[in-house]
């Protein structure tokens, strides 16, 4: 079951919703939100919900040895279970298949037998429940927050239902004082289903607009990629993989809201950015800023050398591609991106910062353009031969005709995206704030009421153009739910 699925529009949310709001207490509505999420996510990984269970028991379990140990060792030794724990836990069902695959390569270099690649089910969100699990058992050994005193609440807050297979990460911290304490009120409930809906336009009006033509272009063999098909492709899949990402965010933070929980902010309209470390302040914020806190910070952060600041930030990125995915290109993704950090802290970041910020902007397009084609590609072959079809320098036979992609929906689509990576929205409401300023007193409200009609019937627009795409049956399965 998926956001933007007519069973889940129509019948399970309403639903949800209307019994959360009838039961009295909040005891009560936390056990209502815990039964819906297990069945969210029963719906399509049955086979997964018991195994998950228990390993949110363990994590609970670990969370109160973790807090009763006075002594930093224990507490430690307690902290260093649970990483194996859940990380050997993610490590069986998502990277069995590529550390045998890539132990075969030098086996079968020196003529050995190769071993059985197997072929483990995936469960869905996986990289998103480890990542929780992890928070909460390295904020109470920092002591932000303390151990939960019901298994319940451990539960909820890893599978409540809004982010369970695709974020944002949540950290136990932010969210263990919402489990006991949160404020309902319409404007809250409003401002929730404005942003749910907004996320819901933005993955059924653009990004599946553009996800048909970039699933077709990287599909292409070689011989048929020209260099303005490929970058029609490279184009779409840059929109569509960040209103899809952003849409679904967007669409968790309305529903958290809805239900009276403030979640992470996890984009920051990471397309203005003018640097590759600006990028990664404004895109999937909870994930760059768990690695941060978790990872590279322990590490030594910017306290060390030189150079072993630029090897701790390669190696972050290293775990950030892989976290994304058990393939070498999406490692290559990551080390892309952590090289381009470290040159961002030599000359050629000074270099960067006297630049005009169009050529910095262009700067940095171009850069996460090029890492997306890593990130999209299955093998490097095939990312080899998009790079050299981007540049001209592919050896095309017949090649496709670029008119075959784009079709008026995707032109839509793409000048929307172009639009909408930009602060439009949020533009125009401070500049409609700053006309009815101006207004005399005696008009302002009548501005503004008109404003708040408006909005609403936006917001109506979108659903139902929304729903009617979806009623179509255009592309729709999100990106992240595969990690």
């Amino acid at each position: 079951m998926v956001f933007s699925s007519p069973l889940f529009l129509f019948l399970f949310l309403p639903v949800v919703l209307t019994v959360y709001f009838l039961l009295p207490g909040l005891r009560a509505r936390n056990n209502w939100l815990l039964l819906v999420s297990l069945l969210f996510y029963a719906w399509g990984e049955v086979g997964f919900i018991l195994l998950l269970l228990v390993s949110t028991l363990i994590n609970f379990e670990l969370g109160k040895w973790v807090e009763r140990s006075e002594e930093i060792s224990q507490r430690k030794k307690a902290v260093a279970v649970a990483v194996i724990v859940n990380v050997g836990f993610l490590a069986f069902f998502k990277y069995a298949g590529l550390a045998v695959a890539s132990l075969n390569m030098p086996l079968k270099f020196f003529g050995l037998a190769a071993l059985p690649v197997p072929h483990v089910a995936l469960p869905i969100g996986i990289s998103f429940f480890t990542f929780h699990a992890l928070s909460y058992i390295i904020d109470i050994y920092r002591r932000k927050w303390r151990a939960a005193r019901d298994p319940r609440d451990v539960a909820l807050y890893i599978f409540f239902f809004p982010q369970l297979v695709a974020g944002p990460i949540l950290r136990w911290n932010a969210i263990a004082p919402q489990l006991e304490q949160r404020n309902y009120n319409r404007v809250n409930f409003a401002e929730g289903v404005r942003r749910f809906v907004g996320g819901f336009a933005k993955k059924m009006i653009i990004a599946n607009a553009v996800a048909v033509p970039a699933d077709q272009i990287f599909s292409l063999p070689a011989s048929e990629l020209s260099a303005p098909v490929a970058w029609l492709g490279v184009a779409c899949y840059t929109i569509q993989i960040y209103f899809d990402f952003s849409g679904y965010s967007d669409m968790a933070v309305g529903l958290g809201k809805m239900f009276g929980f403030q979640f992470i902010e996890n984009f920051n309209f990471p397309y203005t950015a003018q640097s590759i470390k600006d990028f990664w302040r404004r895109w999937h914020i909870s994930l760059s800023s768990w690695f941060r806190d978790y990872v590279y910070i322990p590490l030594g952060g910017n306290r060390v050398s030189a150079m072993r600041n630029h090897i701790n930030l390669v190696a972050v990125f290293f775990l950030c591609g892989l976290w994304h995915g058990a393939s070498w290109t999406f490692v290559a993704w990551g080390l892309f991106h952590g090289i381009f950090l470290v040159l961002e802290k030599t000359p050629w970041g000074t270099a960067l910062d006297k630049l005009p910020r169009p050529l910095r902007h262009a700067y940095t397009i171009f850069a996460v353009m090029m890492g997306w084609v890593l990130f999209r590609s299955d093998t490097f072959a095939g990312a080899g031969h998009y790079f050299a079809a981007l540049f001209g320098a592919g050896h095309v036979g017949l090649a496709q005709p670029i008119l075959r992609y784009t079709s008026n929906e995707v032109i839509w689509a793409l000048c929307l995206g172009v639009a909408f990576s930009m602060p439009l929205w949020s533009e125009m409401r401070k500049t409609g704030t700053t006309i009815g300023s101006l207004i005399p007193v005696r008009s302002r409200k009548i501005y503004f009421a008109l404003g708040q009609i408006l909005e609403i019937v936006l917001v109506i627009a979108g659903l139902l153009i929304s729903a009617a795409w979806l009623a179509g049956g255009t592309y729709n399965p999100f990106i992240y739910f595969r990690f």
